[in-house]
Order: structure tokens, then C-alpha cells, then sequence
């Protein structure tokens, strides 16, 4: 798929959820850190897991054994099998946005619970249960990658379960409990900004990424694909994919017509209004995120049409060819009148021999050629066996 979208900037990134306001580019931004997330929950879970087991010994030395005892190992347990079933559901969908959220708010959830189950146990040390707690806020701010919104939804309802546990069985003066509970509501706050600062600095920085690829693929005068970009990976993929599936591939050469005379009469820059003037219309009757424009060269656009028959390509064709001739490009107050010819080459993989698709550019430039040749300002197809 080739999106036609602007590159994000930070201006298009919501303030407080710090996410991007258009659902495409936060899909994509988080599609490409998806790897590097992925690994971030398998150590932090891991973590947690060492964490809470480790810390059984200390059921052991404050509570002894017995039945209370045996609750703390399980709650624990219980932490530690969610992080290691989480593992698990990574490993197996290694690819899934959704997955990935749901493990990282499950095991967010999870670890928040077991805890208070344990503080509720061992009521005694509600002192040292809060430094513990300021861990893992931390942990479910900071170091488990998930939403900002979900990781508040999580850790600020846990933050307040605590401090009523504590005023139901700590044993705590009013001065105690509230310098706790403001100590703890600080500890949300600087989780919540610093985890801000870090979700915003990943998005400043595949917003510079973005802009730096739109500018190595992208024509800087139209916006649309260059030739490099057509060469080294765009025809190659559609071609790839329609052979896979056995489906119509077609491509649209199309050259404006007397363009020398347009630069001629009325300057390169009414020229150039006439280039993105042209890339405009090819842009926006083409499919977004599925059909692709390439500037080939001059005043020469090739389109590239997946899943597009030999009739459905001559259609669009016809359809540009018209709505170029019908309305003039308004420049310096001026109207300059343009036609444009095309020549339309198409294959259907699922008939064709494996090697159809080899001369599929240059059959388009033929055809281009004959309709030049022909009188302009018309449309050649042909089907390529």
C-alpha cells in the first residue's frame, strides 16, 4: 500500500494522549516500532516476573508460614504466570498491534492487583508497601510500552485502591497517610510526564524519518513517486503481489502534450503549474493508498494500477484525458489550455506466462507514442499475453 498522506508533524500529535490525531499515522508509527516494542515488554516481563517471585522470601521472614503465606505465593504466582502467558501471546502474534497492546494493559492490570492483594496481606509495613508502590507506577508508566491513557487508567485507580487500604488497615496517623498519598500522586505525575516526554520524543522522531523518506522517494516539484523510488522497490512489490495472488496488474504512461510550447509561451513556472497541475488530477482520480503516481520523467507520469483490469485501466485513462482537456490551468492570471496522451499496457497473472510482466513499462511507452503519434490528446491500450 502507498499512502498519499503529508509527513506527520508534531503539531498533528495530541497534547495530552500523545498520540497522532489521524488513526492512519498512529497505525503506521506504531506498525514500525512494533519489533522494538515487542522486545522492550519480553525484558520488562521477564522483570516482573523475577520481581515478584524474588520478593517471597520476604512473605516468609515478615508473615511466617502458614495460610496467609501461601495467598502471598499465590498472588504472586499470579503475576508471574500473566507475564509469562503474555510472553507466550507475543511469541505467537508477533505482528499484532492489538495483541501487544492487550498484553502490556493485562499484565499492567495484573501486576497492580497482585500487588494491593499483597499489601492487603502484610498490613503491617504500609511504609515500605508505598515505596514498592512507586515502583510500580514507574514500571506501568515508564517501562511497560502501552497507550498513555490506558497506563493512567491503570496506574491512578491502583494508586488510589492503595491509599484506602492503608487508611483501612495501616494503622497510619492523618499526617502518614496524607503525606503517602500526596507522595503517590507525585509518583503519577512524574510517570505521566515522563512517559509523555518519551512517547513525543518517538514521534518528533518518525516524523523527521518520515520526511526524510517522503523527500528520497517522492518528486520535490509534483509529490509524486520518482523513478528510483519505481525501480528499486514500487514495481517490483506490485508485481511480486500480483503474481502471488493471480490478479490484474495495469500501468497508465501518460505525457502531456506540445509541453516544450507551454515553457516556450509561458515560462517554466507556468510550466511547473501545469506539472503539479496534472499531478493533482492523477492523484486524486486514482485510488488512495492503493494505486501509486510516479513522475518518470520531463513532463512523463506513469501510474501503476494493482487489482485494475485492461478495461478498467482505459477507463481511468478516458477519464483523465477529459478532465485535463476540459479545464484550463489557471497561472498569473492567464489560462493555458493542455491535453495530455496515454497509453495503457495491462496483465492478467492469472493467464499470463511468468514473464508477461518483463516488458510491461516499455509496451505502455509504445502505446504512449502511438497515441502521440496518432494526433494526441488520446488514449492506446493493450493487453500483454
Amino acid at each position: 500500500m502507498h499512502s498519499r498522506s503529508a509527513p506527520s508533524q508534531k503539531s498533528e500529535v495530541a497534547a495530552l494522549r500523545c498520540e497522532y490525531r489521524d488513526a492512519r499515522t498512529e497505525k503506521a508509527f506504531l506498525r514500525h516500532h512494533l519489533a522494538m516494542t515487542q522486545a522492550q515488554l519480553r525484558v520488562t516481563f521477564l522483570f516482573c516476573s523475577l520481581f515478584y517471585l524474588s520478593f517471597a522470601v520476604t512473605d516468609v521472614i515478615w508473615v511466617g508460614y502458614g495460610g496467609r503465606t501461601l495467598l502471598l505465593v499465590g498472588a504472586r504466582l499470579m503475576v508471574a504466570a500473566t507475564a509469562l502467558g503474555s510472553l507466550m501471546l507475543l511469541r505467537r502474534y508477533p505482528r499484532s498491534i492489538y495483541i501487544t497492546r492487550m498484553v502490556a494493559s493485562l499484565v499492567e492490570t495484573a501486576g497492580a492487583a497482585g500487588f494491593l492483594l499483597i499489601a492487603a496481606l502484610r498490613p503491617n509495613e504500609f511504609s515500605l508497601h508505598s515505596i514498592s508502590m512507586s515502583i510500580v507506577i514507574t514500571v506501568i508508566y515508564i517501562y511497560i510500552p502501552n497507550r498513555l491513557l490506558y497506563a493512567g487508567a491503570i496506574a491512578l485507580p491502583a494508586t488510589a485502591g492503595f491509599v484506602a487500604l492503608a487508611a483501612l488497615l495501616g494503622n497510619l496517623r492523618t499526617a502518614e497517610l496524607a503525606t503517602m498519598a500526596a507522595l503517590l500522586t507525585m509518583a503519577n505525575l512524574f510517570g505521566y510526564v515522563a512517559a509523555r516526554r518519551y512517547q513525543m520524543l518517538l514521534r518528533d522522531e518518525y516524523s523527521a524519518q518520515t520526511v526524510l523518506k517522503n523527500l528520497s522517494v517522492r518528486d520535490p516539484l509534483t509529490g509524486c513517486y520518482n523513478r528510483r523510488h519505481l525501480h528499486n522497490q514500487l514495481l517490483e512489490t506490485e508485481i511480486s503481489r500480483a503474481q502471488r495472488y493471480r490478479l490484474s496488474l495495469t500501468v497508465i504512461m501518460c505525457d502531456l502534450d506540445h509541453f516544450k510550447a507551454v515553457n516556450d509561451t509561458y515560462g517554466h513556472h507556468g510550466g511547473d503549474a501545469v506539472l503539479q497541475r496534472f499531478a493533482t488530477l492523477l492523484q486524486s482520480m486514482t485510488r488512495d493508498s492503493v494505486d501509486s503516481v510516479v513522475r518518470y520523467g520531463g513532463e512523463e507520469f506513469l501510474l501503476i494500477l494493482p487489482e485494475t483490469d485492461l478495461a478498467g485501466g482505459e477507463l481511468l485513462a478516458e477519464r483523465l484525458r477529459q478532465a485535463l482537456a476540459a479545464a484550463p490551468v489557471e497561472h498569473d492570471g492567464r489560462r493555458i489550455a493542455v491535453t495530455a496522451s496515454f497509453g495503457v499496457a495491462s496483465v492478467d497473472f492469472a493467464s499470463a506466462p511468468h514473464t508477461a510482466h518483463l516488458n510491461m513499462i516499455a509496451a505502455a511507452d509504445d502505446l504512449l507514442y502511438a497515441a502521440k503519434n496518432g494526433g494526441r490528446n488520446r488514449v492506446c491500450v493493450r493487453q500483454l499475453a
